[in-house]
């Protein structure tokens, strides 16, 4: 990952942006042996079970549960595949120091986004079941090409080529786990890394001249202005943590298709909610984004 004391790229500047290659150490997948087919699926009908019942377990069964990360990846995919929802995008748990140690996790983790759990700003969320009761204020990148899977690395410059705007959105995780904090990350990464619903915001098409690290993400609850965000809290800039996910699936031989979005992670701690409430911020050029939680 990217030394915390190295000077961070000013997003004015794309000559500046990182061209090596990108977060390798928390982008390499485990060599160990990968589970048996059966106990992949075993591992991902199980959880399938929990999302379409809104459950929790203390964790998967210990006959089929993942041990790496590799594994883990094994039983997400094996989930997509075997209900009915298209992958809408991807999303990126633990893109903070902070966050990665409240998981217990040594990198971010990637998941899928599904077409029926996405709104639109404006939307109203349900909290109901959801165990984490947060929502967390992100970019997200949609592709106007597909980046397939390859033997070296993409840097940040070419995975920006393939991007066609930026959106404003909110994330509202949950996790199948009745303690997520201590599952690890093979489990979280097979349960798509603690994704939920998600707020799409309007879609802005003059991105690239704005300021990712430093520029103010105003943030209010019911009204009344909280903490603001910055880009800077998702790997030092969120274009770093677009490129680590298409790193992350190309090592596993996962394209980013076309129109598919990824949210890069929460540029603020996330914000508590409850059943009344309403969370909006405001990324400036690149337009706002609300929902109210019942």
């Amino acid at each position: 990952m990217r030394d915390e004391q190295q000077p961070v790229p000013r997003a004015h500047d794309p000559d500046a942006l990182p061209s090596m290659r990108l977060l390798t150490e928390t982008s390499k997948q485990s060599r160990e042996p990968m589970s048996t087919s059966a106990q992949t699926a075993q591992a991902a009908s199980f959880l399938l079970d929990l999302w379409t019942s809104r459950g929790r377990c203390a964790a998967i069964p210990a006959d089929a549960r993942p041990a790496t990360r590799t594994e883990g990846y094994a039983v997400q995919t094996a989930m997509a595949a075997m209900q009915p929802h298209a992958v809408f995008g991807w999303k990126i748990a633990a893109t903070s120091a902070a966050g990665q140690a409240h998981i217990g996790v040594d990198g971010p983790l990637a998941g899928r986004l599904f077409a029926d759990r996405v709104m639109q700003s404006g939307a109203e969320v349900t909290l109901d079941k959801n165990l984490m009761l947060v929502a967390e204020i992100e970019f997200a990148f949609r592709f106007a090409r597909p980046l397939l899977p390859r033997s070296t690395p993409y840097y940040v410059e070419e995975v920006l080529d393939a991007v066609a705007c930026v959106h404003p959105s909110i994330e509202v995780p949950d996790s199948r786990y009745e303690d997520f904090v201590t599952a690890g990350a093979p489990q979280l990464i097979a349960d798509n890394a603690c994704a939920n619903l998600f707020v799409l915001g309007p879609r802005a098409n003059d991105w690239r001249g704005f300021d990712y690290i430093n520029e103010e993400i105003k943030v209010t609850l019911n009204g009344q202005a909280i903490d603001s965000g910055y880009g800077r809290n998702v790997l030092g800039d969120p274009r770093v943590g677009l490129t680590w996910l298409v790193n992350e699936l190309s090592a596993i031989g996962i394209a980013c298709e076309k129109d598919q979005i990824v949210t890069t992670g929460t540029c603020r701690v996330p914000v508590t909610v409850k059943p009344g409430d309403r969370v909006e911020a405001d990324f400036g050029v690149l337009g706002k984004v609300g929902c109210s939680f019942r």
